[in-house]
C-alpha cells in the first residue's frame, strides 16, 4: 500500500507484513482549499481510496492497462444532475425526502456496492456541483456523486459526437459497419473532457516505464477529479456563449412561419448542420473523404444519417422537439442538459431526469427506437432496474 499523508507531508509505503517506510514529500500536493487529507493506493486491489478532512472515504476503481471494457455486464444507470440531489439528501439525512426516494437511493447505493450497476459521473455533474455556492450542500452532493460513481465516467459528449460522426462517414464510405462510439462509460483517465476543449492532461516523464507511466496518469486523473469536486471554494459559472439567445431567436422565428412540421424539421436541420460544421469537416477528413466525396454526401440528405447515431441522433431529436413546440423558452442550462442527456440516453440502460427534458428525450427515443429506459422518478427507475437484475439482463453494448 502507498499512502500520501497530508498531516505529516510524507509518503508511506506499507508491505504486506506490516513494515513501513516513510519519505517526506518534496513538493506540496494539496492546496489550502483542498479537503483531502490522505490518499491510499493499493496496486494488488487496483483501486484508490481518498479520505477527506471530515473522515469520509471515497473509493475509485482504476483502469487496467490494455483492458478497454471493465463494465463486465453491469447495468448503467445515469442520473441527471437534479436527480442526484434527492439521492444525496436521502443518504446523508438532508432535506425532507419521501420514503420512496429514500428506499430508492439506498437500493441504488447497495447495488453499486455489490458491483451490480454503475452510476457514472459526467463533466456536467462536476460543473453543476462545483459551482454551487452553499459549501455544506455542495460537499454532501459532491461526496455522494464521487462515492457512487466510484471512478466511472461518461466520456465527454463532444468526443462521443466526434467518434459517431467519424463512424458515420466510414460507414457511408464502406470502410466501417458501425457508427457507435466505444467505451462511452469508462474508467479511462481524463475522459471527462476531450482534447477539443483545449484540455491538456498530465504527461509523465518520457523515461518512465510504460506500466508505471500509465499508472501515474490514472492516479493523477482520479485524484484530480476527486480534489476538484470537493474543493472548499466553488467555481464561478462561465461566461454566456450566446447559445440561448440564438436558439430563442430561431424558435420565435419558426413559430411565426406558416410551415408544416416536416418543413420546420428541415429548417432545424440547417441550424444543426451549421452547429456541427467543424465536427463534420474534421470527421470527413479523418475518414479519408475527398472534397468531392463530402460534396456528394451533402447532396444526399445528409441529416438522415444522424438517425443511426445513438447520441447525436437523440440530440437532433431533442432539438427538433423543443423548436417544434410553440412558445418554447430557452434557458442557460438547456444546452448542458441536452448534450449530456442525449449522450447518456444513447448508451446507458436507464436514465432518470426531470420532466422539462424527459418529454422531448422520450419522443426522440421512441422515434429512433432506442432501447434506453427513461424515468422521471427514482422509485420507478429502481423498480425497472430490479426487474432487469432479476432477469439477468446485461448492459447492452
Amino acid at each position: 500500500m502507498m499512502t500520501i499523508d497530508r498531516e505529516t507531508s510524507s509518503v508511506i509505503l506499507t508491505r504486506s507484513d506490516g513494515k513501513e517506510a516513510r519519505k517526506p514529500l518534496t513538493h506540496p500536493m494539496f492546496t489550502d482549499t483542498s479537503l483531502l487529507t490522505r490518499l491510499h493506493y493499493s496496486p494488488p486491489m487496483g483501486g484508490l481510496l481518498a479520505v477527506t478532512r471530515n473522515g469520509d472515504d471515497i473509493a475509485f476503481e482504476l483502469p487496467v492497462r490494455g483492458q478497454t471494457d471493465q463494465l463486465d455486464g453491469r447495468l448503467v444507470v445515469y442520473l441527471d444532475q437534479n436527480m442526484w440531489r434527492p439521492v444525496s439528501d436521502a443518504l446523508r439525512g438532508g432535506a425532507t425526502v419521501s420514503d420512496k426516494d429514500c428506499d430508492a437511493a439506498e437500493q441504488l447505493a447497495q447495488w453499486v456496492q455489490d458491483g451490480r450497476i454503475i452510476m457514472p459521473a459526467s463533466a456536467g455533474h462536476y460543473y453543476e456541483t462545483a459551482k454551487w455556492s452553499l459549501a455544506d450542500k455542495r460537499y454532501d452532493l459532491a461526496l455522494t456523486i464521487l462515492q457512487l460513481s466510484r471512478g466511472w465516467q461518461m466520456r465527454d459528449p463532444l468526443q462521443v459526437r466526434n467518434d459517431e460522426i467519424l463512424g458515420m462517414f466510414r460507414c457511408w464510405r464502406g470502410s466501417g459497419d458501425d457508427a457507435q462510439a466505444r467505451d462511452v462509460f469508462t474508467l479511462a483517465p481524463n475522459a471527462l473532457h476531450s482534447p477539443t476543449r483545449g484540455v491538456g492532461p498530465y504527461t509523465p516523464p518520457p523515461d518512465f516505464p510504460v506500466e508505471d507511466a500509465f499508472r501515474q496518469v490514472c492516479l493523477t486523473s482520479a485524484t484530480t477529479y476527486i480534489d476538484v469536486m470537493l474543493d472548499a471554494e466553488h467555481v464561478e459559472p462561465g461566461p454566456e456563449t450566446g447559445w440561448v439567445e440564438l436558439n430563442q431567436r430561431f424558435s420565435d422565428w419558426l413559430d411565426s412561419q406558416d410551415r408544416d412540421s416536416q418543413q420546420k424539421r428541415r429548417s432545424i436541420d440547417v441550424l444543426l448542420f451549421d452547429d456541427f460544421r467543424r465536427e463534420l469537416a474534421e470527421g470527413a477528413q479523418a475518414a479519408g473523404l475527398s472534397p468531392q466525396d463530402l460534396q456528394q454526401w451533402c447532396e444526399k440528405q445528409p441529416m438522415k444519417g444522424f438517425g443511426t447515431l445513438p447520441a447525436s441522433g437523440l440530440y437532433r431529436e431533442m432539438l427538433h422537439n423543443r423548436h417544434l413546440n410553440k412558445g418554447t423558452r430557452w434557458r442557460r442550462n438547456d444546452l448542458t442538459d441536452m448534450i449530456y442527456l442525449s449522450c447518456a440516453a444513447g448508451y446507458a440502460d436507464f436514465v432518470v431526469c426531470e420532466r422539462h427534458m424527459r418529454e422531448p428525450l422520450e419522443r426522440g427515443i421512441r422515434r429512433l427506437a432506442r432501447p434506453t429506459k427513461l424515468f422521471r422518478r427514482l422509485s420507478e427507475a429502481v423498480s425497472a432496474v430490479d426487474d432487469a437484475l432479476r432477469q439477468g439482463v446485461p448492459h447492452a453494448d
